[in-house]
């Protein structure tokens, strides 16, 4: 199977494990801390399985890495070529806080690099989806895609528009955020939950992601291929491409999120490098 045949398979799954989440939303449901302090649902669980089968059935030869499913040794993943990188429920705080703003997140890695990624939004359908060399599509819930790209400069009139968590910053983020500013211009600060934020670059909503606070590595990778589809790039604060090795720690490195060919891009990476 191709990886655009295969990704469509995706998008489907995607969908589903966001109608097994919908049942525990806005329900009150029970929350319990794992060890690293972090929620996790019902919701969580029941999503993870819809997709852990649905992958076997799909790339049986395809490992999966995902957040409910996690503690698998470094000897191991090391001998993988290609796996899943799976989140079932992005965006935990902001389910159980009754927001809209949780996605389900599936990624196809391959030696490290993202393939392509598909991030679902359970609530209303839509589903984002693209890969390096393969393209970006937002799809509606009736199921018509439209072709998404990044934008390299904000419209006239509207001003820069960096994209923030509503739960995580850090110094380090807010002084390379003033640096951008004297770079760019007055800052418009969009804030977004889970791996949406990705989302607004990658259909041209927004102009950069800054990332300076912690991640894990099933937070980023599907909405990465997304924006990379689009036009877009993730870059660690040296300028290199942002990867996904097997390691032990299964957090990720500081990143950057912007369009390739951003012609700001220079400017942005010596703020980086200054923080």
């Amino acid at each position: 199977m191709s990886d655009i045949a295969l990704m469509q398979q995706v998008v489907e799954l995607a969908r589903q494990a966001g109608k097994a989440i919908l049942p525990y939303w806005r329900a009150d449901v029970a929350v319990t801390a794992k060890a690293d302090e972090s929620p996790v649902t019902a919701a969580d669980l029941a999503a993870h399985e819809v997709i852990a089968q649905g992958l076997r059935v799909l790339a049986p030869e395809i490992p999966v890495l995902s957040e409910e499913d996690c503690n698998i040794p470094l000897s191991e993943r090391q001998g993988w070529q290609r796996w899943w990188l799976v989140d079932p429920l992005d965006g935990t705080k902001e389910f159980i806080a009754g927001t809209e703003e949780f996605t389900v997140n599936i990624a196809l890695i391959e030696q490290g690099r993202v393939v392509f990624g598909v991030v679902a939004i359970p609530t209303n359908g839509r589903c984002y989806y693209g890969g390096k060399g393969l393209g970006a599509w937002l799809e509606a819930a009736a199921g018509v895609p439209e072709v998404i790209n990044v934008r390299t400069a904000p419209p006239a009139g509207e001003r820069f528009t960096v994209v923030a968590s509503r739960r995580h910053s850090s110094p380090q983020q807010e002084a390379l955020l003033a640096g951008l500013s004297l770079a760019v211009g007055e800052l418009e600060l969009a804030n977004i939950g889970s791996s949406l934020k990705f989302c607004l670059l990658a259909e041209g909503a927004a102009d950069c992601y800054p990332r300076l606070a912690p991640t894990s590595q099933w937070d980023t990778a599907a909405a990465q291929g997304v924006l990379e589809g689009a036009g877009g790039e993730v870059l660690g604060l040296d300028g290199q491409a942002f990867v996904y090795p097997p390691r032990d720690s299964l957090l990720n490195p500081f990143f950057l999120a912007l369009p390739a060919a951003a012609p700001w891009r220079d400017k942005l990476l010596q703020q980086a490098l200054a923080v």
